[in-house]
């Protein structure tokens, strides 16, 4: 029988933990717990310090409440199916729901990429001019800056979405991982696929590609302008403004071109070792920026530690 029947119409898609170590869930999902709590209440810490702390009212946490927010976002788009795969056992999840939950992990992985980006930015600024840093990057400039962030990734991913729903699937479809991500939804299809893979490939080089190339020129920049300063501590309080940033940027590209070298040349890999490089990419970001911005940004620090000093009194 072809498989282009009316159950095509309706087709199945199967979620995926990690393949051999189903009797292990139980246990699995006590670290995956975890670093969403961490994850959820670090960068909730984060945006309640900025909002009620007016004198972090500057661009530089406007941009880190931006980034906790996408966080934050991610954090939650994932949380439901990963649970309900390490707890419950539940696999199934429908096409639509799919779609919806593949459109928001891309959109604020593409909103991450652009505020590290705009983060660079705001560096840069602060280092070249600093007595003109407040005058540059005014409220207007920031609300636009996020409206274009936003309003970039949302229309990039949208048709993505869109052409994924025209194609045909097998009636029942497992998964790589315990979420909907696009490539692995184009894998799925029996019809021909190559117009969502060649936009697919358009929406990562026109985002994340250009932002990783914008982000090292302005790193570029940044040096050539820590350079020209002719005090050596000067030079060292500077760069350790972009410390935190750095870390940012490492820990969000890292683990997704690590994904995408073991996609590409690791066909002969385990499973586990796929799925296992997926989660870094999606956990361990939300994870390390509210702990690395709280350890080495010295003003998010101590409000944090003045606020826990305030409850135990």
């Amino acid at each position: 029988m072809s498989v282009f029947n009316s159950s095509t119409l309706y087709p199945r898609f199967l979620l995926t933990g990690f393949p051999g170590l189903e009797a292990m869930y139980g246990l699995i999902s006590i670290p995956i717990c975890l670093v969403y709590i961490i994850s959820i209440a670090g960068n909730s810490t984060i945006l309640f310090i900025i909002r009620t702390d007016t004198s972090l009212h500057q661009p530089m946490y406007y941009f880190l409440s931006m980034l906790a927010l996408t966080d934050l976002g991610l954090s939650t788009t994932t949380l439901p199916t990963m649970l309900s795969v390490f707890w419950f056992h539940a696999r199934e999840i429908p096409f639509n729901a799919c779609l919806i939950q593949m459109y928001f992990i891309h959109v604020f992985s593409i909103i991450e990429s652009a505020v590290l980006l705009a983060m660079a930015f705001d560096r840069f600024v602060a280092i070249r001019e600093p007595l003109r840093y407040s005058t540059i990057l005014t409220n207007g400039v920031i609300i636009g800056i996020g409206l274009a962030i936003a309003g970039r990734a949302l229309t990039l991913v949208f048709p993505a979405s869109f052409l994924l729903k025209r194609l045909q699937y097998q009636p029942i479809n497992a998964l790589s991982y315990s979420f909907c991500l696009h490539q692995d939804l184009i894998k799925m299809a029996v019809s021909s696929r190559r117009i969502s893979s060649i936009y697919g490939l358009m929406v990562v080089i026109f985002s994340m590609g250009l932002d990783s190339v914008l982000l090292l020129l302005s790193y570029i920049l940044i040096l050539a302008t820590v350079l020209s300063i002719a005090s050596t501590s000067e030079r060292v309080k500077a760069l350790n403004t972009c410390i935190s940033h750095i870390c940012a940027v490492l820990t969000f590209y890292t683990p997704m071109i690590g994904l995408s070298m073991i996609r590409r040349y690791g066909q002969n890999a385990s499973p586990i070792v796929h799925v296992l490089m997926a989660n870094v990419y999606l956990l361990v970001p939300p994870l390390m920026n509210p702990i690395v911005y709280s350890v080495k940004t010295k003003q998010i620090r101590l409000r944090i530690l003045k606020k826990f000093q305030k409850q135990k009194v």
